[in-house]
């Protein structure tokens, strides 16, 4: 496996077509969110949320081309709501290494509505521990309706109204960006607006985060950028030198997004936490054909994609043995 050039001068227009004219961009990493923190099976039945559930849609995606699997782990005492609880996230992630032993195993942060910062953050904590964790670069405002769980489903419940802010502050992001760092993971630094590059800078600043940055811009999400071309050839922009970046689009704008991304030589982010159906009017089977279908298209314009090998290389990781 020879070097890979996965941080360039993205604005730069000429290194853009030199690399295009030749499918010279750097492999496609592929992410599969596979469940979220927030709807479940009363939104998509092939949502997974068991621990054994997780595991298999994990290893599908795995075996569609995802080198990435970025997880919520489910409260096993409500199946509707995201833990809180290391050992939790420990259980999920020695299940999905066992059957994708080179896969990268990212465990979100974000969490889900119901939990405090601290229980947030658990996931930093687990064993097994991730290889990578997310970091949200700022507060965001919601405002929401959860569905109603039926009663064929554990934990049925009646729909829940949801008007929140999840908040953070500089100290806490550089607190829980030298925990990442000392437990030998990977930050993946979740930008919704081009404010937040403020508090990427003041991370670069205080050698809380090293090159190359991992950034995930996330587009369509409330109080996030709007999901068009000029929103994410602005953030791309503003990115610092030694970055990287992949690209979320929420609902609808998932694949717009994520084509846009393959063009711009950046990666994707695909998965059931983003969007649960696989066009309009029909819900999606399950992450692995969200991960086929934009292997697919990427494949099509000539874009390799990265195997779990190539994407460690790219992030910095260590290979698995």
């Amino acid at each position: 496996m020879g070097d890979i050039e996965a941080t360039w001068d993205f604005r730069d227009p000429y290194v853009w077509m030199q690399k295009t004219a030749r499918s010279a961009l750097p492999p496609l990493i592929i992410t599969a969110a596979i469940s979220g923190g927030g709807h479940g099976k009363e939104s998509n039945a092939a949502l997974p949320e068991t621990p054994e559930e997780q595991a298999e849609e994990a290893h599908r995606a795995y075996e569609a081309g995802a080198s990435q699997i970025h997880v919520h782990v489910r409260d096993p005492n409500d199946w509707s709501q995201c833990s809180g609880n290391p050992r939790d996230y420990g259980l999920v992630n020695g299940m999905i290494r066992e059957r994708c032993p080179d896969v990268i195993i990212n465990n979100s942060t974000g969490g889900g509505p119901s939990l405090t910062t601290e229980e947030r953050y658990s996931p930093l904590f687990a064993d097994p521990a991730p290889d990578v964790a997310t970091l949200n670069l700022g507060p965001f405002v919601s405002k929401f309706t959860m569905p109603a769980r039926p009663d064929h489903l554990p934990h049925s419940r009646g729909p829940i109204e949801y008007d929140m802010c999840s908040g953070t502050t500089y100290g806490e992001l550089n607190h829980y960006a030298s925990v990442i760092a000392e437990r030998g993971m990977k930050p993946e630094l979740e930008v919704y607006d081009p404010g937040q590059y403020w508090v990427l800078r003041d991370l670069i600043y205080n050698n809380n985060v090293t090159p190359p940055y991992m950034v995930q811009f996330v587009l369509g999400a409330q109080t996030a950028s709007f999901p068009t071309p000029a929103n994410l050839v602005s953030l791309i922009n503003e990115l610092p030198s030694g970055a990287l970046y992949s690209v979320i689009g929420t609902g609808p704008f998932q694949i717009p997004m994520n084509v846009l991304g393959i063009i711009l030589g950046g990666h994707v982010r695909v998965g059931l936490e983003d969007n649960i159906y696989y066009r309009r009017g029909e819900k999606a089977s399950g992450n692995a054909q969200l991960v086929s279908r934009i292997r697919r298209i990427a494949e099509e314009m000539n874009r390799e994609i990265a195997t779990p090998a190539q994407a460690r290389q790219m992030l910095g990781l260590p290979q698995v043995a």
